[in-house]
């Protein structure tokens, strides 16, 4: 039922893209209440919670303003374009297995690791990759990996290890890929070209991870380790594997650049649209084709099924941010954004803050994301596009390495069965850092580059 449901709300949505009617837009709204209905059975933890407190919220505020109820249900669609991208990830994340990218990745990883700083910076690299494609499956997959080499090590150094090198190489890698939500997300707010930013935060990207690697080398210099090296392990194959997967990536950002130019509908929604049909061709490409069908379909079912979570989460939170927006809750802000049209660095100060406070508070990035985008539309005029983008992308995804409601340092808290607040405590110095040079950085492209 849920795999039905959800597929029927993506389908219209994308439908509502291309035609726009009453009847499309209400039709929307309908399928969605019934898939926050849905969702609200399997929905658990802190996701059932989240999405009933800003459902609560936001229908409060909508009794408020007075409108039509007939109007209820045209306030869910503004995060739909976000679910689609979680429904259409799977497709992606096959191509990789199927393709074995990530086999031999892992394989290129374990192969003749010989202290503990040469194996961070190597694994490092590996999730950097994956984490493109695989999302945050990455983690537990690297996990399994690196205990083969690390079982020997002290439970303490392990755990930290694990959290450094994992969720920082994976916040780093979403940074400038074109299939991460706040990404796409930014890009459809501020109106920027992807290739424009692309170089930008690509730099930035490798610069932190340099400079992550630099650090390492001082904490864990010494550490020996027993290298273990894979039976039957192709090393020059394994090399070509990863080329591979980055030329299948550059291509990918062409098109998606190509159909969103063409199109006019926004970066994400691009996206959305070309993940399938290209993940398939691509399968045919590397002679995968019939076994692609066969596991795409059945990982997506599986991941479809547990989207319950996200789906009433957002589907609440979409309902609450455009309430919220269309209150006057929100007008003693006004100042403040007004002051940052004037004086971007107070402004791009602010969002950093702002993104580090509500992550720490419970709030889910891509739901503070969309809260600030509300605040921000009437000033975007004002502010540059370029550096606002890149403040927006570092900030926000800056959460990945240290807040306990994120899932990337909960999925690591159970792969290493360790409190989520002390896994986030060892990123909170470098995710702050992060910030700052994202500040920096778009402080420095605002004075030389933008006037």
């Amino acid at each position: 039922m849920r795999i039905f449901v959800y597929t029927i709300l993506i389908a219209i949505y994308i439908l509502s893209r291309f035609f726009h009617a009453p009847v499309i837009s209400y039709s929307t709204g309908a399928v969605a209440l019934v898939a926050l209905a849905i969702s609200a059975v399997y929905a658990r933890g802190l996701y059932l919670i989240s999405g009933a407190i800003f459902l609560l919220i936001g229908f409060v505020l909508f009794i408020q303003s007075k409108q039509p109820w007939h109007t209820f249900i045209l306030h869910f669609e503004q995060v739909l374009g976000l679910l689609s991208l979680f429904f259409v990830l799977p497709f992606m994340n096959s191509i990789i297995r199927v393709g074995r990218y990530d086999k031999h990745l892992s394989l290129l990883l374990q192969d003749q690791a010989a202290d503990l700083n040469h194996l961070y910076r190597r694994s490092s690299g590996v999730c950097h990759i994956l984490g493109l494609f695989l999302n945050i499956a990455t983690a537990p997959l690297l996990i399994k990996s690196l205990n083969v080499i690390l079982h020997d090590l002290p439970k303490k150094v392990l755990t930290k290890f694990y959290s450094q090198n994992l969720l920082r190489a994976y916040a780093l890698c979403l940074t400038w890929s074109p299939m991460e939500v706040m990404v796409s997300s930014t890009i459809d707010i501020t109106k920027v070209q992807y290739f424009i930013i692309f170089p930008i935060l690509l730099s930035m990207a490798i610069i932190m991870l340099g400079f992550d690697w630099l650090m390492s080398s001082y904490k864990y210099k010494g550490i020996q380790i027993a290298f273990h090296t894979p039976h039957f392990f192709n090393k020059k194959k394994g090399y070509k594997k990863a080329f591979e997967l980055i030329g299948m990536l550059l291509l990918f950002i062409f098109m998606v650049s190509t159909v969103q130019h063409f199109l006019q509908k926004g970066f994400l929604f691009s996206v959305v649209l070309l993940i399938i049909p290209f993940s398939a061709i691509w399968s045919l490409f590397i002679k995968k084709g019939k076994r692609y069908f066969t596991v795409a379909i059945q990982h997506w079912k599986e991941r479809t099924r547990g989207l319950a979570n996200y789906f009433f989460m957002f589907l609440g939170a979409g309902l609450f941010v455009e309430m919220l927006a269309d209150s006057q809750l929100l007008s003693f802000l006004k100042p403040v954004f007004e002051l940052g049209t004037e004086k971007t660095l107070i402004l791009y100060s602010t969002i950093g803050l702002y993104f580090f406070i509500t992550s720490l508070i419970g709030f889910h990035p891509l739901v503070g994301f969309a809260l600030l985008a509300e605040l921000l539309q009437p000033f975007l005029v004002d502010i540059p596009s370029i550096p606002l983008s890149i403040v927006l992308i570092c900030s926000s995804l800056s959460t990945v390495m240290f807040s306990p409601f994120n899932i990337s340092v909960s999925i690591l808290s159970d792969e290493l069965n360790a409190q989520s607040y002390r896994i986030g405590s060892w990123n909170m110095i470098f995710a702050l850092g992060y910030i700052g040079f994202g500040i920096v950085v778009a402080c420095f492209v605002e004075m030389f580059f933008m006037y």
